[in-house]
């Protein structure tokens, strides 16, 4: 088996999310001992005020969390089209186009499942809007090489937040 440093952040990221998950589910089962008469008032307070914190806590990290993932896939979706767009680009360039067209639409499919997953997707896909349209072969080079350039951008930043995210 691969060691963590080998494996995609995506697979590092979805192993932790499941390990939470788990974690959740066997507190969520756990019942009290008994009754909480015999303790002080004030613990008790002071317990729910740090049940509250908590609680706040992490609906904050599940809404930086759907926003981060809402973030990439959008970003995603929009090169699918801007893709899509360069098609015809050049006879060399095309098994090549297919294929990062391919990866981003895998990549895009990724996030939307765990943002279902966890219960942070919209209730509609986004649709796509109008895409530039090249008329010439010029004009598709051009946008191919400010396309690749943006995209390569987007996607550095992009593995760096999913590497933050992984990170314990």
């Amino acid at each position: 088996m691969a060691g963590p440093a080998t494996q995609s952040p995506m697979k590092l990221m979805a192993l932790q999310l499941l390990l939470w998950h788990s974690a959740l589910w066997t507190v969520q089962e756990a019942t009290p001992l008994g009754p909480a008469s015999s303790l002080p008032q004030s613990f008790l307070l002071k317990c729910l005020e740090q049940v509250r914190k908590i609680q706040g806590d992490g609906a904050a990290l599940q809404e930086k969390l759907a926003g981060c993932l809402s973030q990439l896939h959008s970003g995603l979706f929009l090169y699918q089209g801007l893709l899509q767009a360069l098609e015809g680009i050049s006879p060399e360039l095309g098994p090549t186009l297919d294929t990062l067209q391919l990866d981003v639409a895998d990549f895009a499919t990724t996030i939307w499942q765990q943002m279902e997953e966890l219960g942070m997707a919209p209730a509609l896909q986004p649709t796509q809007g109008a895409m530039p349209a090249f008329a010439s072969a010029f004009q598709r080079r051009a946008g191919g090489v400010l396309v690749a350039s943006h995209l390569q951008s987007f996607l550095e930043v992009s593995y760096r937040v999913l590497r933050h995210l992984a990170q314990p």
